[in-house]
């Protein structure tokens, strides 16, 4: 939690002075952005004299701060752009050693943005699915017009309600004229849309809300026609897919999930990778081929979990199941790291 703690003071969550920068990018509303600019340790190290001796706290004009020009300048640096989770800011939970997994495979060259969406944290606005993909959009195009990062060298993150924002955002690039597309997005503790979600959540994964109304499906259909925001992850996936292939663009999806998620069941992320697979596929696959071809191209790592992976010509879906995580701790896990390496490394192999 953020509780006590002053978001532009970032040394209080337990970064370097200098090394996180809080500033606003403009948000399509009208309104402002809050977001923080996170630079790598060996960079920082680099020049931690010259970072220390500038003022700290919120930058009103971000553009003249050497972080920035460590991020505009240097051709070599890669950006994550980290889209967050459903509560709290962008300072919460385990918000923070996610940041630092992110970038902890090439410390001297990853750099992270992350953004509170409007009506979170400092953000102001009232939230919405439109609204939260606007900001999202709004953040991309920062990092590349203003920040001067080329879709080659940006990276997609997102967690829980974040992978249904990148994935919104991932399809509009894909879709413009001509096309963007990054190399990569990763996605944690992804659902497969708000009724599905809404018809398995337990609290502390025990005690359900509306599953026992699933035993009478035209109650719970009724009910579910009233969800506003519907975020549809495996619509928006297949979407995605559909166009890079039809545009023989080269992409990367890794979805990665918890069996302990109590939040999310890791099942979720089972029926988004089947929708992506079959995305992928250009006749599509049945449910029967599908789960035939998933067990052959299933990996067993033990008490780690498992994997599976698809790919196309043009595309490569990963999907991790891990056994232990939770719903936030999976964030700081090795596996977001490796995810983060081996998507710069394929779309670039002078990467490392």
């Amino acid at each position: 939690m953020t509780w006590f703690k002053d978001l532009d003071v970032p040394e209080s969550f337990g970064f370097l002075r200098g090394q996180t920068t809080p500033f606003a990018i403009k948000s399509p509303s009208g309104g402002t952005l809050y977001a923080w600019h996170i630079l790598p340790l060996e960079i920082y190290r680099q020049h931690e004299l010259s970072l220390i001796a500038e003022p700290s706290g919120f930058v009103l004009d971000f553009t003249s701060r050497l972080a920035f020009n460590l991020l505009h300048d240097d051709p070599d640096a890669r950006l994550i752009i980290h889209m967050h989770g459903a509560a709290g800011t962008v300072g919460s939970g385990y918000r923070v050693p996610n940041y630092r997994a992110l970038s902890a495979g090439q410390p001297s060259k990853i750099h992270v943005l992350t953004f509170d969406y409007r009506g979170f944290g400092r953000s102001p606005g009232t939230p919405s699915e439109q609204g939260l993909c606007l900001d999202a959009i709004a953040v991309v195009e920062w990092a590349m017009n203003v920040a001067g990062i080329p879709p080659s060298r940006i990276l997609i993150f997102g967690q829980s309600l974040g992978t249904a924002v990148s994935l919104a955002a991932s399809e509009h690039f894909a879709l413009q004229s001509p096309p963007i597309v990054f190399p990569g997005t990763i996605l944690v503790a992804p659902f497969v849309d708000v009724p599905t979600l809404v018809a398995t959540y337990r609290i502390a994964g025990t005690i359900p809300i509306l599953s026992p109304l699933t035993r009478f499906p035209k109650l719970f259909n009724c009910l579910s026609t009233l969800i506003q925001d519907r975020w549809s992850s495996k619509d928006r996936i297949a979407e995605y897919i559909r166009a890079n292939e039809a545009n023989g663009k080269k992409y990367r999806l890794t979805l990665i999930h918890a069996e302990d998620d109590y939040d999310i069941p890791s099942h979720h992320t089972e029926v988004v990778f089947r929708h992506a697979v079959n995305a992928m596929i250009h006749q599509g696959i049945s449910h029967g081929e599908f789960e035939k071809a998933k067990s052959i191209s299933k990996t067993d790592l033990g008490s780690q979990g498992s994997l599976r992976e698809w790919q196309t010509q043009n595309g490569h879906v990963r999907e991790e199941i891990l056994k232990t995580g939770l719903h936030d701790v999976i964030m700081g896990n090795p596996v977001v790291s490796m995810a983060v390496m081996r998507i710069f490394e394929a779309a670039d192999m002078s990467y490392t």
